[in-house]
This record gives C-alpha cells, structure tokens and sequence, in this order.
C-alpha cells in the first residue's frame, strides 16, 4: 500500500495525464478556440488553491463564465455569466482539462480531495485539515458522494476517509463511478464556485 501511495500512484497519474492529454488534445484545442472568442481571448480560469501540506498552486481550468459586471461594477451573479459552451462544459466536466497540466507539473493528482481556497484554510479543524495530508485531485470520494449535494462536513470527513483509505482499488472505483456520473451529468459536474457557499468553519456546540 506505501508503494502505490508514494510511487506507482504517482507514475501512473503522470502517465494517464500524459495520454489523456495527447488523445483529447483535439477537442481541447477547439474548446480553447471557441472559448476565448466567448471571453475576449481569454479561454483559462487561474486560480489560487491549496495542495498537499497546505502548499498553494495555481490551478488551470477552462473559463466557462464571463466577467461581464453590472452597474456599480460588481461581477454578476454566477449562473448569468456562464457561457453556451460554458455550461456544456460544466455538464460534462470538460473545463477540468486543463487539470492535466496540473497533474504533470506534480501540483494534483486524477483523485483525491479537490483543492480549495486557500481562504478556507484558517476554517478547518484539526481532522478537516488533515485533507491535505495527501495530493489534491481531480476528482474523489466526495465528488462521486454527492459534491455540492452534501454538506462541508460531510465532504470533509469523505476527504479523510481517502486519505486513511487510500489505495488502487479504491482509486479504479472512484475514477469508474466519476466516468458513470459525467455521462449521466449527475452531481459530479457542478462546480464548487458555482453552487456552494462559502465555508466558514464548522459550528460546535460551543459556539
């Protein structure tokens, strides 16, 4: 189990990005076309986020929503700035491309907990932020138990039960129900930004 963990899961993510990346390089290029003429030439979402050990990247993805603002100069709401190709991007996760560069730069792995702001960081208790003691994915056992169907809470202690249940087998199950749930566009697609509020820290009864 310690060999796939700090090795073989490693070589394998390099290697499935690696491919992935030259087989759907096709429509990749034709998304980033049709992107960039929907966002005035700018087709990627860049984003701060926190990896292992708490350490931050930037994260790539395809932009799927406009910047357009309203009269005070303030973005509009979420759902009105996605774009036609945005949102069929969305229902079938293809704005999760670009994660793959991530994953060969050694930023994230295919699965393990999404990484999140690094805002959220000062809010985890000391079992939440235990999350990080592995590599952010693409996908994990949160995103195929509901996404943003579920509570922080509830995502959060999916998050630690794969990092204390890490292994291949596990792996292959998380990547086959993750393939499952985007041909039937069910909860894996929705994005993070888009439908959930920010986190704020769990509340204790002491609180």
């Amino acid at each position: 189990m310690k060999l796939y963990r700090n090795l073989l899961k490693r070589l394998l993510d390099f290697t499935a990005a690696l491919i992935g990346l030259i087989l759907i390089s096709p429509i990749f290029l034709v998304l980033i076309i049709i992107l960039s003429i929907s966002n005035n030439g700018k087709p990627f979402f860049y984003q701060r986020r926190t990896g292992k050990h708490g350490k931050l990247f930037t994260i790539i993805k395809l932009k799927t929503m406009t910047d357009k603002t309203d009269a005070n100069g303030e973005l509009l709401p979420a759902l009105e700035r996605v774009t036609k190709t945005g949102d069929i991007c969305r229902k079938y996760s293809l704005d999760e491309i670009p994660q793959l560069l991530n994953i060969l730069k050694g930023d994230m792995s295919l699965i393990g907990p999404r990484p999140l702001l690094p805002e959220y960081l000062e809010h985890y208790n000391k079992e939440q932020n235990r999350r990080h003691e592995v590599m952010p994915g693409i996908t994990g056992w949160a995103q195929i138990n509901g996404r943003n169907t579920i509570t922080w809470e509830q995502k959060f202690e999916y998050d630690v039960y794969y990092v204390d249940n890490q292994s291949f087998f596990l792996d292959l199950k998380i990547l086959w129900l993750t393939f499952y749930k985007v041909i039937k566009k069910s909860d894996i697609n929705s994005s993070e930004t888009l439908d959930m509020p920010m986190f704020t820290g769990t509340k204790t009864t002491q609180d």
